[in-house]
Protein backbone atom coordinates (compact mmCIF):
# COMPACT_ATOMS: atom_id res chain seq x y z
CA UNK A 1 0.00 0.00 0.00
CA UNK A 2 3.10 2.23 0.25
CA UNK A 3 1.92 3.65 3.59
CA UNK A 4 3.38 3.34 7.09
CA UNK A 5 -0.03 2.74 8.67
CA UNK A 6 -1.20 -0.90 8.49
CA UNK A 7 -4.09 -1.38 6.08
CA UNK A 8 -6.85 -2.05 8.65
CA UNK A 9 -6.21 1.35 10.20
CA UNK A 10 -6.31 3.39 7.00
CA UNK A 11 -9.48 5.45 6.74
CA UNK A 12 -12.40 5.44 4.32
CA UNK A 13 -14.67 8.47 4.66
CA UNK A 14 -13.40 9.19 8.15
CA UNK A 15 -13.63 5.65 9.55
CA UNK A 16 -10.97 2.96 9.63
CA UNK A 17 -11.26 0.01 7.29
CA UNK A 18 -11.42 -2.22 10.39
CA UNK A 19 -14.48 -0.35 11.65
CA UNK A 20 -16.24 -0.66 8.31
CA UNK A 21 -15.46 -4.38 8.30
CA UNK A 22 -16.63 -5.04 11.85
CA UNK A 23 -19.97 -3.34 11.24
CA UNK A 24 -20.85 -5.91 8.56
CA UNK A 25 -21.02 -8.59 11.26
CA UNK A 26 -22.98 -6.81 13.98
CA UNK A 27 -26.38 -7.88 12.66
CA UNK A 28 -25.38 -11.55 12.74
CA UNK A 29 -27.87 -13.52 14.80
CA UNK A 30 -26.21 -15.12 17.80
CA UNK A 31 -22.97 -13.13 17.61
CA UNK A 32 -21.21 -13.80 20.92
CA UNK A 33 -17.62 -12.61 20.60
CA UNK A 34 -15.34 -10.52 18.39
CA UNK A 35 -11.56 -10.95 18.46
CA UNK A 36 -9.03 -8.86 16.54
CA UNK A 37 -5.45 -10.05 16.08
CA UNK A 38 -3.06 -7.18 15.48
CA UNK A 39 0.48 -6.00 16.13
CA UNK A 40 1.50 -4.99 19.64
CA UNK A 41 1.93 -1.42 18.42
CA UNK A 42 -1.74 -1.21 17.43
CA UNK A 43 -3.33 -3.07 20.37
CA UNK A 44 -4.60 0.14 21.95
CA UNK A 45 -5.96 1.44 18.64
CA UNK A 46 -7.76 -1.85 17.95
CA UNK A 47 -9.21 -1.87 21.46
CA UNK A 48 -10.57 1.66 21.00
CA UNK A 49 -12.22 0.67 17.72
CA UNK A 50 -13.80 -2.39 19.33
CA UNK A 51 -15.14 -0.27 22.19
CA UNK A 52 -16.71 2.15 19.73
CA UNK A 53 -18.20 -0.42 17.36
CA UNK A 54 -19.09 -3.62 19.22
CA UNK A 55 -22.15 -3.46 21.51
CA UNK A 56 -21.79 -4.23 25.22
CA UNK A 57 -23.85 -7.41 24.80
CA UNK A 58 -21.05 -8.96 22.71
CA UNK A 59 -17.69 -9.93 24.20
CA UNK A 60 -14.73 -8.32 22.44
CA UNK A 61 -10.98 -8.32 22.81
CA UNK A 62 -7.80 -7.75 20.80
CA UNK A 63 -4.60 -9.75 20.94
CA UNK A 64 -1.10 -9.78 19.52
CA UNK A 65 -0.87 -11.76 16.32
CA UNK A 66 2.00 -13.97 15.16
CA UNK A 67 4.66 -13.90 12.48
CA UNK A 68 2.22 -15.29 9.88
CA UNK A 69 -1.53 -15.22 9.33
CA UNK A 70 -1.88 -18.80 10.55
CA UNK A 71 -0.10 -17.96 13.81
CA UNK A 72 -2.34 -14.94 14.39
CA UNK A 73 -5.51 -16.94 13.89
CA UNK A 74 -4.34 -19.71 16.20
CA UNK A 75 -3.60 -17.12 18.88
CA UNK A 76 -7.17 -15.88 18.47
CA UNK A 77 -8.69 -19.36 18.43
CA UNK A 78 -7.22 -20.04 21.86
CA UNK A 79 -9.28 -17.13 23.21
CA UNK A 80 -12.57 -18.11 21.59
CA UNK A 81 -15.45 -18.63 24.02
CA UNK A 82 -17.77 -21.64 24.11
CA UNK A 83 -19.49 -21.21 20.76
CA UNK A 84 -20.74 -23.50 18.01
CA UNK A 85 -19.27 -21.69 15.01
CA UNK A 86 -16.09 -19.68 14.47
CA UNK A 87 -15.86 -17.12 11.64
CA UNK A 88 -12.43 -16.09 10.34
CA UNK A 89 -12.39 -12.89 8.31
CA UNK A 90 -9.83 -10.56 6.73
CA UNK A 91 -9.92 -7.15 8.41
CA UNK A 92 -9.51 -5.47 5.02
CA UNK A 93 -12.62 -6.90 3.36
CA UNK A 94 -15.11 -4.20 4.41
CA UNK A 95 -17.88 -4.94 1.90
CA UNK A 96 -18.92 -8.47 2.87
CA UNK A 97 -22.70 -8.77 2.61
CA UNK A 98 -24.50 -9.80 5.84
CA UNK A 99 -26.70 -12.19 3.81
CA UNK A 100 -23.59 -14.00 2.57
CA UNK A 101 -22.24 -14.22 6.12
CA UNK A 102 -25.52 -15.75 7.27
CA UNK A 103 -25.44 -18.27 4.42
CA UNK A 104 -21.89 -19.33 5.30
CA UNK A 105 -22.96 -19.87 8.89
CA UNK A 106 -25.96 -21.94 7.80
CA UNK A 107 -23.84 -24.15 5.55
CA UNK A 108 -21.13 -24.57 8.19
CA UNK A 109 -23.71 -25.58 10.77
CA UNK A 110 -24.93 -28.22 8.32
CA UNK A 111 -21.66 -29.68 7.01
CA UNK A 112 -19.00 -28.40 9.42
CA UNK A 113 -17.25 -25.82 7.24
CA UNK A 114 -18.08 -23.24 4.58
CA UNK A 115 -16.16 -20.50 2.79
CA UNK A 116 -17.25 -17.55 0.72
CA UNK A 117 -15.96 -17.24 -2.83
CA UNK A 118 -16.67 -16.42 -6.45
CA UNK A 119 -16.16 -18.38 -9.69
CA UNK A 120 -12.81 -17.61 -11.33
CA UNK A 121 -13.42 -15.13 -14.14
CA UNK A 122 -9.90 -15.16 -15.59
CA UNK A 123 -8.17 -18.03 -17.34
CA UNK A 124 -5.80 -19.74 -14.90
CA UNK A 125 -2.42 -21.14 -15.98
CA UNK A 126 -0.25 -23.64 -14.09
CA UNK A 127 3.44 -22.97 -14.71
CA UNK A 128 6.77 -24.55 -13.76
CA UNK A 129 9.74 -22.90 -12.00
CA UNK A 130 10.85 -21.34 -15.30
CA UNK A 131 7.35 -19.87 -15.78
CA UNK A 132 6.66 -22.15 -18.71
CA UNK A 133 2.95 -22.96 -18.92
CA UNK A 134 2.23 -26.57 -18.06
CA UNK A 135 -1.55 -26.64 -18.01
CA UNK A 136 -4.69 -24.55 -18.51
CA UNK A 137 -7.25 -26.05 -16.11
CA UNK A 138 -10.93 -25.64 -16.85
CA UNK A 139 -12.53 -22.73 -15.02
CA UNK A 140 -15.68 -24.79 -14.49
CA UNK A 141 -14.48 -26.00 -11.10
CA UNK A 142 -12.14 -23.12 -10.16
CA UNK A 143 -13.24 -20.57 -7.56
CA UNK A 144 -11.48 -17.63 -5.94
CA UNK A 145 -11.76 -18.00 -2.19
CA UNK A 146 -12.71 -15.08 0.02
CA UNK A 147 -13.62 -14.70 3.67
CA UNK A 148 -15.41 -15.22 5.97
CA UNK A 149 -14.53 -18.86 6.37
CA UNK A 150 -16.79 -20.50 8.93
CA UNK A 151 -16.27 -23.75 10.85
CA UNK A 152 -17.55 -25.64 13.83
CA UNK A 153 -15.26 -24.69 16.67
CA UNK A 154 -14.02 -28.18 17.47
CA UNK A 155 -13.24 -28.81 13.80
CA UNK A 156 -11.15 -25.69 13.20
CA UNK A 157 -9.30 -26.21 16.50
CA UNK A 158 -8.44 -29.78 15.52
CA UNK A 159 -7.29 -28.63 12.06
CA UNK A 160 -5.00 -25.96 13.51
CA UNK A 161 -3.52 -28.19 16.18
CA UNK A 162 -2.76 -30.94 13.67
CA UNK A 163 -1.19 -28.43 11.26
CA UNK A 164 1.04 -27.13 14.05
CA UNK A 165 2.04 -30.63 15.13
CA UNK A 166 2.98 -31.53 11.55
CA UNK A 167 4.61 -28.20 10.64
CA UNK A 168 2.10 -27.53 7.85
CA UNK A 169 1.33 -23.99 6.69
CA UNK A 170 -1.79 -23.48 4.63
CA UNK A 171 -2.84 -20.59 2.43
CA UNK A 172 -6.19 -20.30 4.19
CA UNK A 173 -8.18 -21.89 7.02
CA UNK A 174 -10.11 -24.18 4.72
CA UNK A 175 -6.89 -25.82 3.53
CA UNK A 176 -6.17 -26.93 7.10
CA UNK A 177 -9.64 -28.46 7.47
CA UNK A 178 -9.39 -30.13 4.05
CA UNK A 179 -6.25 -31.94 5.24
CA UNK A 180 -8.41 -33.71 7.81
CA UNK A 181 -10.52 -35.15 5.00
CA UNK A 182 -13.49 -33.10 6.17
CA UNK A 183 -15.76 -31.52 3.52
CA UNK A 184 -15.95 -27.73 3.21
CA UNK A 185 -18.69 -26.13 1.14
CA UNK A 186 -18.21 -23.13 -1.14
CA UNK A 187 -20.81 -20.36 -0.82
CA UNK A 188 -21.11 -17.94 -3.73
CA UNK A 189 -20.55 -14.31 -2.81
CA UNK A 190 -19.79 -11.43 -5.14
CA UNK A 191 -16.90 -9.38 -6.49
CA UNK A 192 -17.60 -6.46 -4.11
CA UNK A 193 -16.07 -8.53 -1.29
CA UNK A 194 -12.55 -7.70 -2.42
CA UNK A 195 -9.49 -7.48 -0.20
CA UNK A 196 -7.96 -4.01 0.00
CA UNK A 197 -4.35 -4.68 -0.94
CA UNK A 198 -3.14 -2.06 -3.41
CA UNK A 199 -3.60 1.73 -3.71
CA UNK A 200 -6.14 1.19 -6.51
CA UNK A 201 -8.22 -0.99 -4.17
CA UNK A 202 -8.27 1.83 -1.62
CA UNK A 203 -9.47 4.29 -4.25
CA UNK A 204 -12.22 1.90 -5.35
CA UNK A 205 -13.28 1.33 -1.74
CA UNK A 206 -13.57 5.07 -1.19
CA UNK A 207 -15.81 5.39 -4.25
CA UNK A 208 -18.04 2.56 -2.99
CA UNK A 209 -18.37 4.16 0.45
CA UNK A 210 -19.24 7.50 -1.07
CA UNK A 211 -21.89 5.90 -3.28
CA UNK A 212 -23.40 4.09 -0.28
CA UNK A 213 -23.62 7.36 1.64
CA UNK A 214 -25.58 9.21 -1.06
Amino acid sequence: MQKETPKPYLTLSGKTILEHTLRQFLSLDGLRQVLVATSEEYLETAAEILDQVVPDTVMSDCLVGGNARQDSIYNALRKVAEVDLVLVHDAVRPFTQPAHIEQCCSEAADIGGAVLGVPAKDTIKRIDRQRVIQETPSRKFLWQTQTPQVFRKELIMKAYEQAIDEGFTGTDDSSLVERLGHPVRMVEGDQSNFKITYPLDLELAELIIQKQQR
